[in-house]
């Protein structure tokens, strides 16, 4: 694949005209007025029909399922075209030419809560939870960070499950937790406490709700970019479940391979996300430099900001090859490993980050100015190099599989 089909560039076109009616408009409100983004997620899903097509795809693989528990012989297993990749992959790239933070909101709630409770959960708690998630009817939180452990997610993770006869106790602080004001449906990841030094306890997932007793979602937190994006923390005390919210209702299945699943899927976003902030940057950029007259002559005439056009350029295409990759790795039943997904987010989140800001460049004092449309591009790309592992651990992991 090296260019998009007929059939994703209606789409593409389709979804750029909703954003331009439907986001745009309220781009302001959503990064400087603290309103929720879901109702306009929601909107995205029923226009397109995204929350019908999960609903049916929920549904077939539930029976498959079933079928194979069963006994039976279940149904072939659906594979997930290229055609279905690039559907997915439009609307992120399109939200993120002009409020990132709508994706991140998305993404988590579908792509990492619901996908963890699918990978993980019982065929029943996929029903109770999963299939409200996938369908945006509710919104999802994945909760595993904390205040004192940042990229070493595991290694200091403090906290804990304990066993109480039939039922768990959890405990614990989790913090930068996208969704986590507004969440109807959190993914709680823990350690096992059994009286045994942290390093070695397992790793456990539960399914919470909002309400719950000693279960506490703060307020949205200030912060630098992704202001459509709510983010909190999430106090536990005492808190009080029953084995059916443990996912998969076993302590026997290591979840450290379920989260760099979730890691890998994550990262592979990231590039589509990069993708729509250099594309609108680019287009910004190219715009400014024709009409902005300085020294006698429209600035896209110096070579310095030639220069910076051309790099931008570069890194598009970059990224763009990058989607396409993921598309027909995606067409062909082949998953990304964590090492290629890292490679894949360490590129794009330096780009878009280098791009953004070189944009900013170009506009000079405007740039610098909120109501110019780069300054936000600017600061939500930032954290494209934080989230989701930092540079550094993509770096780590990446020269480990190098040299493994």
């Amino acid at each position: 694949m090296y260019e998009w089909s007929d059939e994703h560039r209606m789409i593409r076109d389709a979804v750029r005209q909703w954003v331009e009616a439907e986001v745009r408009p309220r781009r302001e409100e959503l990064e400087f007025g603290d309103t929720p983004p879901y109702d306009v997620i929601r909107s995205l899903y029923s226009t397109f029909g995204m929350d019908s097509m999960a609903r049916d795809t929920f549904k077939r693989r539930i029976e498959r399922e079933r079928a194979a528990a069963e006994g039976g012989a279940p149904a072939s297993e659906e594979r997930g075209g290229g055609g279905n990749a690039g559907m997915t992959l439009i609307p992120i790239i399109e939200l993120c030419r002009c409020s990132p933070g709508l994706v991140t909101a998305m993404g988590v709630s579908t792509g990492l809560a619901a996908a963890t409770i699918m990978s993980r959960g019982t065929i029943a708690q996929k029903e109770r939870w999963a299939l409200d998630l996938l369908t945006f009817e509710k919104v999802g939180a994945w909760a595993i960070t904390e205040p004192d452990s940042g990229s070493d997610a595991f290694g200091r993770m403090q906290s804990t499950a304990r066993r109480d006869g039939d039922e768990y106790v959890l405990n614990g602080n989790k913090t930068f937790i996208t969704n986590g004001p507004y969440a109807d449906t959190t993914v709680f990841i823990c350690k096992l406490d059994e009286g045994n030094p942290p390093a070695e306890r397992k790793i456990l997932s539960f399914v919470l709700e909002r309400g719950m007793p000693g279960f506490e979602q703060t307020k949205p937190m200030r912060k630098m970019g992704m202001h459509s994006s709510p983010t909190g923390m999430l106090f536990l005390q005492d808190v009080r479940v029953g084995r059916d919210r443990l996912l998969g209702e076993t302590e026997e299945v290591p979840y450290r391979e379920g989260a760099k699943q979730a890691f890998s899927i994550e990262r592979m976003g990231v590039a589509a996300m990069a993708l729509g902030i250099v594309d609108r940057c680019l287009e910004l950029s190219i715009a400014y430099a024709k009409e902005c007259i300085r020294f006698g002559k429209p600035i896209g005439e110096h070579q310095l900001i030639q220069d910076k056009l051309a790099r931008m350029e570069v890194a598009r295409i970059n990224l763009e090859n990058l989607v396409f990759r993921s598309i027909e790795k995606s067409s062909a039943g082949v998953p990304l490993d964590l090492t290629e997904a890292s490679a894949m987010k360490l590129y794009s989140a330096r780009a878009a980050t280098e791009v953004a800001l070189d944009a900013v460049q170009i506009f000079g004092g405007n740039g610098y100015m909120a109501e110019y449309e780069v300054e936000q591009l600017a600061r939500d790309a930032k954290v494209l190099q934080i989230y989701a592992g930092t540079d550094e651990i993509q770096i780590s992991q990446i020269a480990r599989s190098l040299l493994a």
